[in-house]
């Protein structure tokens, strides 16, 4: 199946700040992601590669990172993969020797999954009601997946430490909270504050009769360590990346121009006892 850039339906989705719960952004970002996994694919597959475990759009790779562990300890090793897209990150573990399952709450982004290939398991499932059984998994981690676009991050943690074996280590990474006090433009107009770092209102996308199409939600630092910590996690490392002199690519908000002066990128490395 090769990936068709899917035209947009109507008018453009107005952007607002308001409050969007758990299921209305499950099912908006579900559906998100269903209509814009082709063109995403498109636009950031040869960056992402088909078998490369890249972060974040700094372009940190697990390859240096090791935030998992050596590569020559993931043989033989349960991963879970969420918010997985393409199932790029799975595809790398299991050329490592690891046992990866990917999971994605969008089908269509499953499918591109599918296309590219992979002898390992790809679900589709909510990341806050994971379909396994109690400690299934050693390791388990996310490249901007799942956790910026759930209501409530902590169901999510919850269920990832539920599903991991005693020990067992969680990677996530997210959009740097201090990001949301700037403009998410990739140009000099995204240097200056816009809003307050401490608003915690959801960024929502709605069509025309007002109904959430894209939801986002804004975690402060303190927020995100909280989260881990109340979620039965020990937070071991938190990972803020550096531009890289060799990364000339823009993706959305994060260019070489802002990337050498506020951070884009937190990852949080997360130990469960």
């Amino acid at each position: 199946m090769e990936p068709i850039i899917q035209e947009p339906e109507g008018p453009e989705p107005e952007a607002t700040r308001r409050d969007a719960g758990i299921t209305e952004s499950t099912r908006a970002n579900r559906g998100w992601w269903d209509r814009n996994a082709d063109e995403y694919q498109v636009e950031h597959g040869t960056f992402l590669g088909d078998d490369r475990f890249v972060w974040c759009p700094e372009g940190l790779d697990e390859v240096e990172a090791e935030l998992l562990g050596p590569p020559e300890e993931l043989k033989d090793r349960a991963v879970l993969e969420l918010g997985a897209g393409a199932a790029q990150c799975s595809r790398w573990l299991a050329a490592q020797g690891a046992r990866p399952v990917a999971l994605d709450i969008s089908h269509r982004q499953l499918q591109h999954a599918l296309r590219i290939g992979g002898a390992f398991p790809l679900v589709c499932a909510d990341a806050g009601v994971l379909p396994f059984a109690d400690g299934s998994f050693d390791l388990a981690c996310s490249a901007y997946g799942a956790l910026p676009f759930v209501a409530d991050p902590r169901l999510v943690l919850r269920e990832v430490h539920r599903v991991l074996r005693p020990g067992g280590r969680f990677v996530f990474s997210v959009t740097h909270p201090i990001r949301w006090a700037f403009p998410d433009e990739p140009g000099p107009e995204g240097l200056s504050v816009s809003g307050s770092y401490f608003d915690r209102t959801p960024y929502v996308e709605e069509d025309e009769q007002g109904r959430a199409v894209y939801v986002e939600h804004h975690r402060t630092l303190g927020d995100r360590v909280r989260d881990v910590a109340a979620s039965g996690f020990r937070l071991v490392d938190l990972v803020e990346p550096q531009w890289p002199e060799w990364n000339t690519s823009e993706w959305g908000g994060w260019s070489p121009l802002r990337g050498r002066l506020i951070p884009g990128t937190a990852i949080f490395v997360c130990v469960r006892d």
